[in-house]
């Protein structure tokens, strides 16, 4: 079958958009192929810095002929309505259509319609003009005389040609004919801008991007990147230095050139006494260059790799000097900079916060910072950490956002913290948790392990989650402007991960009646002293969120979400270690054959339950009359029940769920032997009563557990 080929040819595409617009080009032919009947075998989209290309290949010949029935007025309809049937349909009269028979509604005029397809190329030619016509780029620009004539084309960039071929491989393609604001469909194209910028007469695929690659274009995104990692290692490793990768700069470089040259360059090595962070994101920032390192030490090497878009004539001397002047000059200022910032002690800075608005509603960034400084106090016994080394580092943690460097490089926020603060005599964990008090950031981003970190680290995340909790600033679906799901799944796993034993129902109540706003009225209480929170709207709404987050990350790890919710249906779980434990040990319960018949029997008991408080209009609770046992099984469940509930309530109080699961198994011959030998629904009224409220006792005492009713089958 036919394969489509299709360039689109202009001035310089953003190397950002480049991927998407390749994504975009695919999906919108393709759907409109399909659309039209034509199911392909399969499309590849490519994108250089001055072309999209799209192949499809396997397109049947021509679209598949169309039978349709349409079904018109009944036999005698007035007149207009057969005018309109005939109009509609493109009869030129009844007798160009059937009859069909209906016994019950009456008989009634069908027109038979045969629409032949078109050929695969024609619907092409009519397809792509539109599809280039309203392309999504994110920014587009009109060009040249047309640009003021109404429907002038809009393109990223002026678009200067099109190739469009259609046809088999044995033969020589038809070009699909087009013409988009003066520019027609061809078969020409255009090699690397400098090395080999004339016109190049192309006819499928395969040869389109084989006499590109021989004039200096490689049209594959991934190959460049390939061409670009492999040479600039090898360079590296010809000085006795190592590559330090940077995944998103090599997306990013292999959209700025077709013909990837990379160069070694170098700087002073005075600037080397500069952070290593702060030389590597200036080259990168202003020169898209990579850094390399000392293999043996990890410290940056006074050397930088480029990546060129030619091969030039004496070697990349000049493209290299050129280079090194512009990183010498950035990296003059970033010293300047970082040397300006360390006249001036962390501390200092903190007066300027009182101008700084945090949020409009939750007062200035000092007001938050002292919000996190007293959390952090309360929290660093919970996890081993120096109460004061905690308030001090949460004291300083922000400082360094009214610096030079990062005012510069924000992506340097905290990094810069621990730099100032070891310049300036601080405690290593006070200057480790002004850097790490932001992590993790995501999923592949590492937990402090610090006490005075983890510390810091939580009460910057609560006050963070708490604070746009009271004022009503939730995420609601995708959206989550202030990364309050990051936040929680940061606190997550800082407790998880470091196995530490944080009750949040204390701690989210605690900062909700910190935060220094009027809140609704539905405002916290906290029980004096050491006893249980008042669970408040805010609180319990914050807890379900964080038992969403907590289903999120277990569900990665392989866990059940169901497990998540019967745990946390249980009152008063707070605490993350523990839950994680229990769902643990739940999921293991709920693998053995105990498990799973306690389940079933369980859910047996909690529908007949279900059922029978809905006829009578009251539940069945308060505890069994042992003298209204009237057979063995009876008796024997009620003494596996007691049994049961003192041992689990025993091993949770020990924090052994797995005791607690197996002394839950124990329930499962007598839960067993109870449906299989007694009538619940008992002629005495008495006697029934009394059975279900046995069977409630199943149910109360499995939640010393778990909430059984959550789990699902």
């Amino acid at each position: 079958m036919p394969d489509l080929l299709l360039e689109l040819f202009s001035e310089e595409i953003p190397a950002r958009m480049q991927g998407k617009a390749a994504d975009d080009l695919k999906r919108l032919v393709t759907d409109r192929l399909v659309a039209e009947g034509l199911v392909y075998e399969g499309a590849k989209a490519f994108a250089t810095p001055r072309r999209l290309t799209l192949t499809v290949h396997g397109i049947p010949a021509r679209q598949p002929d169309l039978k349709d029935e349409r079904k018109g007025p009944k036999i005698g309809a007035p007149d207009a309505a057969v005018q309109g049937f005939l109009k509609a349909t493109g009869l030129a009269s009844l007798d160009e259509a059937k009859i069909q028979r209906d016994p019950k509604k009456g008989d009634f005029y069908v027109a038979l319609i045969e629409k032949p397809g078109r050929p695969a190329i024609e619907v092409l030619a009519e397809i792509l003009p539109v599809i280039v016509r309203t392309f999504p780029w994110p920014k587009s620009m009109r060009w040249g005389e047309r640009s003021a004539k109404p429907g002038a084309l809009q393109w990223v960039r002026p678009l200067h040609s099109i190739i469009a071929t259609f046809g088999i491989d044995t033969e020589e393609p038809e070009v699909v004919s087009f013409d988009i604001s003066g520019i027609k469909a061809g078969q020409v194209t255009r090699g690397h801008r400098f090395m080999a910028p004339a016109e190049i007469s192309v006819r499928r695929f395969e040869d389109y991007e084989a006499k590109l690659y021989a004039a200096k274009v490689v049209l594959d995104p991934q190959r460049r990147k390939d061409i670009i990692l492999a040479d600039a290692k090898t360079l590296a490793q010809a000085q006795n230095y190592a590559l330090v990768e940077d995944a998103g700069l090599l997306d990013e470089v292999s959209g700025l050139v077709e013909w990837p040259v990379p160069l070694m360059g170098s700087f002073d090595e005075a600037f080397l006494s500069i952070p290593d962070e702060v030389i590597r994101a200036t080259i990168r920032a202003n020169q898209k260059c990579f850094v390399v390192a000392d293999p043996a030490t990890g410290k940056l090497a006074n050397k930088f790799i480029l990546t060129a878009n030619i091969e030039a004539s004496d070697g990349g001397a000049a493209i290299t000097a050129g280079n090194e002047r512009v990183i010498r000059a950035r990296l003059s200022d970033a010293k300047f900079f970082y040397d300006t910032d360390l006249k001036t002690k962390l501390e200092d800075r903190l007066p300027k916060f009182d101008q700084i608005v945090f949020h409009e509603k939750l007062g200035t960034q000092a007001e938050r910072i002292a919000r996190i400084e007293r959390l952090a106090a309360e929290i660093a016994p919970l996890v081993g950490a120096d109460v004061e080394k905690a308030k001090r580092a949460a004291r300083l943690c922000k400082a360094d956002l009214l610096t030079e460097v990062v005012g510069e490089f924000p992506e340097l926020q905290g990094l810069m913290g621990k730099y100032y603060a070891l310049a300036q005599g601080e405690n290593a964990s006070v200057a480790a948790a002004c850097e790490e008090h932001y992590k993790p950031q995501g999923p592949a981003d590492r937990v402090p392990t610090d006490p005075v970190s983890i510390a810091v680290a939580l009460a910057d995340k609560l006050d963070t989650l708490v604070g746009f909790w009271a004022i009503d600033e939730k995420p609601t679906g995708s959206k989550d402007p202030y990364a309050l799901r990051r936040a929680a799944l940061g606190v997550i796993r800082v407790i998880s991960d470091n196995g530490l034993r944080v009750a949040l129902g204390g701690l989210l109540g605690r900062l909700l009646s910190d935060i220094s706003i009027k809140l609704v009225s539905d405002a916290p209480k906290i029980a004096p002293g050491v006893g249980q929170t008042v669970i408040t709207p805010h609180e319990g709404s914050l807890l379900a969120f964080f038992a969403d987050r907590l289903k999120v990350q277990l569900r990665d790890q392989g866990a059940r979400h169901d497990l998540v919710d019967a745990v946390f249906a249980l009152e008063g779980q707070d605490d993350i270690l523990m839950i994680v434990r229990r769902v643990e040990a739940l999921a293991a319960f709920l693998a053995t054959d105990d498990g799973k018949n306690l389940l079933a029997g369980t859910k047996r008991a909690a529908n007949i339950l279900r059922i029978e408080e809905k006829k009578d209009g009251r539940a069945f609770d308060g505890a069994p009359d042992a003298a209204l046992y009237a057979q063995d099984e009876e008796k024997a469940l009620a003494a596996a029940i007691d049994r049961a509930k003192a041992e689990a309530g025993a091993a949770v109080a020990q924090e052994d769920f797995a005791a607690a699961m197996t002394a839950m198994a124990g329930l499962r011959p007598a839960v067993d032997a109870f449906f299989d030998k007694v009538t619940v629904n008992a002629d005495d009224k008495a006697v029934r009563e009394n059975r279900l409220k046995l069977l409630n006792e199943i149910r109360a005492a499995t939640r010393a557990v778990a909430d059984f009713s959550k789990i699902q089958d």
